[in-house]
């Protein structure tokens, strides 16, 4: 991939983020991949070499199927951390991507206890910096104990946060 196209932009499409998610607890093939995600091999590996390419994904290891090599894949999700900031299109691609795959996922929601939030309020400097921590704690949390998919014992959950400090409005 061209070195000007971002970390965030090879994220900003709704099916990649649900591969990066799905990868978050499983080592997982192509052909893995493409089966839980109901979608052709090619397709699976196209978007798995361009996540790979821009450094979100790791080879966790290789085995010989059929004659050939594939590919197990990781997502390396604390490996952003590093990355400094995105560009601001790159941001808002992003963030798109995001939001179109919320709206899938909450009507997948099942019955039951939900948190909904959204809010745009001044807070104590020290009250942002706690729930912010939270916030990445419960993220960390949560991306640490991922397993993989439909593993007896475990249920699909989704957390989807957006936490920043607002620019001045004027």
């Amino acid at each position: 991939m061209d070195e000007e196209i971002s970390r965030l932009r090879a994220a900003g499409h709704p099916l990649r983020l649900r591969m990066l998610s799905l990868l978050t607890g499983a080592e997982l093939s192509a052909a893995e991949v493409a089966r839980e995600l109901d979608l052709t091999h090619a397709n699976a590996s196209y978007h798995l070499r361009l996540l790979e390419s821009a450094g979100l994904l790791e080879v966790a290891g290789e085995e010989r199927i059929r004659g050939g090599i594939a590919k197990r894949y990781q997502y390396a999700w604390r490996s952003g951390a590093d990355q400094g900031p995105p560009s601001p299109e790159d941001d808002e691609v992003h963030t798109r991507a995001i939001a179109e795959e919320l709206v899938r996922r909450r009507r997948l929601r099942a019955d039951g206890p939900a948190i909904i939030s959204d809010a745009e309020m001044w807070v104590d400097p020290d009250v942002w910096q706690r729930v912010h921590d939270l916030i990445e704690q419960a993220s960390g949390l949560l991306h640490e104990n991922a397993r993989p998919p439909r593993t007896e014992g475990t249920i699909h959950v989704n957390l989807t946060a957006s936490a920043f400090v607002m620019g001045d409005a004027r």
